[in-house]
Parts: C-alpha cells; structure tokens; sequence
C-alpha cells in the first residue's frame, strides 16, 4: 500500500513539473524580468530562452521607467535564438565599443569558431536600432580615429571617434563598428527594423548560409551631429555580405547610406588579417579565401531603394562571386542630403580594382541584373572581367557617362558572353523637346 501511495505521489510530482514547466515556456521572456544593466538583463532572457522557448521578446518599455534600451557589451547570440524587437529602440551606449548583436560562435580571440545555427531577429510595429550619441569609434577596420575637427579637414583614412587621442584607446577601427555581425551561422532571419546612425557597416554577414533579410529601413549618411557640430564618419554601408556567405534573399531595402547600399565583398588584404578573432581586422573571420566554400553565390536580391551606390560586387584574386540575382534597384540621389564625393559612382557595380590583388579573369560571372534606374556617376560600372552576365531593363538618367553601362581599361574586351538587353540611356529632356 505504502509503495502504491509513493507511486501515486511521485506521478502527481512529475505531472506538476511538466504542467509548470509548460506554464513557463509559453510565458514570454523578456528582459524585464531580471536586475542588472540593460546588457546583463537582456543577456540574461537569451540565457534562460536558450532552456525553455528559444524565443525572447524585448518590449517597449523598459523597466527601468524608460522607453530605450542602451548596450554597453555585444548581446551574444547562440543557436536557435528568435528575438522578437517589439516596436522597442535599442541604442549602443556613449561607453560602448562592441556590436549590438552578435553570433555567439565568433568574437575576439575565438580562432576556431563553429557553425551556429537558426538565429533571428523579427521587428514587431516601429524598431529602430541605433548608434551612440557620441560613439566611440566609426568607421570600417581600416580607418584610424580622428577628433571631430579632423574627421572635417583632413584627408587621411580616418572617421570620428571619442577615443581618438585618448591613452591607452585603440586609435583604429574594427569588426566592433557594425551593429548586427552574423559569421558562421546557418540560417538567418532579419525582418521589419530601422537602423540609424550605425557605427560603419549596419548589418554584416560573414559565412553565413540560407538567410532571409527584409524589410528594412537605413538611415546611414556619412555624417552625424556630435554637441552641434557636424562631424564626418566613412564606410556607412547598410547590409555586407562577405566571404562564404551563399543563399541569401535580400527583398524591400530602403536607404539614405553613406556608402554601398549592399555590398558582396570577397576580399583578402594580405597575411595580417587570415586569422579568426583578430580585434585588428576589418573582418571578426579570416579574410584569407579557401576555394569554393568561401565563394559567395546564390544570392537573390529584390526591391532596392537608396540615395546613393545600390550593389556592390568586388572580389580579389582567385575569389569566386557568382549566381547573383539583382531585380529592382532604383539609385536616385536625395536633394536634402547631398551624396559623399559629389556624386553616387554606380548603382551597379562589378569587379575590384581597389582592394588587395584584382580579381582574376571571370571569376565575376553569372551576374543577372534587371530593372535598375540610377543617376549617378555610372549606371552599371565594370571594373574587373567578367563572364555570362545579363543586363536588361536597365536605365541611366545621370549626365557624366556616355553609355548606361561603362567599363574600365580593357574589362571589356576581356569579358566574355556579356548580353544587354533593353540598356538605356535616354537624351536629354532639351534634345528630346526639340
């Protein structure tokens, strides 16, 4: 009797656990249920997320009695993490020099990262993410950090930030400038955010697989007011794809950018910056290209509104950028922000003459582009030989190049199977009234 009395009591327990557990993985996680700084807490939701739903939520309002959330360390991602952003904005804080969010796989020092898996971050209503007021640092890896005045005069490689001059502050930039960095993940989920004021590069993928970014808005221009001072930041690009990212659709981007719109990028600058977790690199991953499996490929992009470049293709050496599906990029320059360099270069560009060693012979190939308008500098510029590439549909309105579609020095004699279709650009509106 007393055995079947035990029995029954420890079923009963087993039922309360699972009902209680249940009760609690459908609860939603949110930072708001844990002390610390905005940081710790919101680290905190992933951390218990991570045992029970895989899913937090950061609200609108903060508990702390505000309506932002401020980042002082990148929030770490791991596998199979949706964080849903409810109409919140979430902003890097004045003593922050990190990412805002990052796959917990790479960082500083991890040298031999492994893949992750599954991470999203789904916007719900308005959300915005967004820079510091006065950030540290801006700029890509390569630039060096300058005072407000200098970032205006000068014409070193330099972009603002408070660190600069400052004893014992790394005076270059990083991979910690960009706001989202995903790298060796499979399967990525962006949707539905507002970026501002980002560091450099807004959102960058590095070795990433099979993602879906759409839907987002950018408000990057390479400049910022700092205590009523206009001051000047480099290499504002929105989206980055970099080495060995494959199967992306990008769809429903609208930007006023500093630089490139989106940017495929498979470049290596030399034995400095092979290594992983390299705080000196431009890259959290090794630049350094291994063959096929660091080839960018298969990517699907649609529906690209900005005021300067659309899409930019470089690779160097032997790096393969191929199967890229452009369809809808319109380039028109926005007359309440004047672009950078008087003028957008491109709104298509292919090839690299620029970084590192130039891409071999047709490595740049099956480059599909159709419905583009652009004012720019060029329409669609070719820098490096190229093969099997179609343009259709496309039309320059902008007055500096003789033909929608330029190449440089001999790319186009180079190039091979290249087809235009319905290229165009129109007389001008006094050749055509006449």
């Amino acid at each position: 009797m007393a055995d079947k009395n035990g029995l029954r009591l420890l079923s009963a327990l087993v039922l309360w656990m699972v009902s209680s557990m249940t009760a609690y993985a459908a609860k939603p996680i949110t930072p708001n249920e844990f002390k610390g700084t905005d940081t710790e807490r919101i680290q905190k939701a992933v951390a218990r997320a991570k045992k029970y739903t895989n899913t937090i939520t950061i609200p609108a309002f903060n508990a702390n009695g505000t309506a932002i959330w401020k980042i002082d360390k990148a929030i770490l991602l791991p596998s199979g993490m949706t964080v849903i952003l409810d109409n919140c904005v979430i902003q890097l804080s004045d003593s922050c020099r990190d990412n805002m969010f990052r796959s917990d796989n790479v960082g500083a020092g991890i040298a031999n990262p492994l893949w992750n898996k599954n991470i999203s971050l789904i916007g719900i209503g308005n959300v915005i993410l967004k820079g510091a007021d006065n950030p540290r640092a801006t700029g890509d890896g390569l630039r060096k950090l300058s005072t407000a005045y200098d970032a205006n005069h000068r014409k070193e490689r330099i972009s603002y930030g408070s660190d600069a001059g400052k004893p014992g502050r790394k005076q270059l930039s990083d991979w910690r400038n960009f706001l989202i960095l995903m790298a060796y993940v499979d399967g990525v989920r962006l949707k539905n955010i507002r970026f501002e004021y980002a560091h450099s590069w807004a959102v960058t993928f590095e070795r990433v697989h099979h993602a879906e970014v759409s839907d987002l808005t950018f408000f990057t221009p390479q400049f910022r007011w700092i205590n009523g001072e206009k001051v000047s930041t480099y290499n504002n690009d929105a989206i980055d794809l970099r080495e060995g990212c494959k199967y992306f659709r990008i769809t429903n981007i609208t930007g006023i950018n500093g630089d490139d719109c989106i940017a495929l990028s498979a470049l290596d600058l030399g034995a400095a910056y092979h290594s992983n977790g390299n705080i000196n690199s431009y890259q959290v991953t090794a630049t350094r290209h291994n063959g096929a499996e660091d080839d960018i490929e298969h990517i699907y992009i649609t529906n690209i509104k900005t005021n300067y470049t659309g899409v930019a293709i470089r690779a160097s050496d032997s790096a393969s950028i191929h199967h890229v599906f452009i369809n809808g990029v319109t380039s028109i320059a926005d007359p309440g922000i004047p672009p950078p360099y008087n003028g957008s270069p491109y709104t298509i560009l292919l090839g690299n003459l620029g970084y590192g060693t130039p891409a071999m012979m047709h490595k740049i190939h099956n480059i599909y582009v159709s419905d583009i308008i652009g004012d720019g500098l060029n329409l669609i510029e070719v820098k490096s030989p190229i093969a099997d590439c179609l343009f259709m549909n496309a039309v320059y309105i902008g007055s500096k190049a003789a033909t929608a579609v330029t190449y440089h020095g001999q790319t186009q004699t180079q190039s091979q199977n290249i087809r235009e279709v319905n290229v165009l650009k129109p007389a001008a509106t006094s050749s055509i009234s006449q």
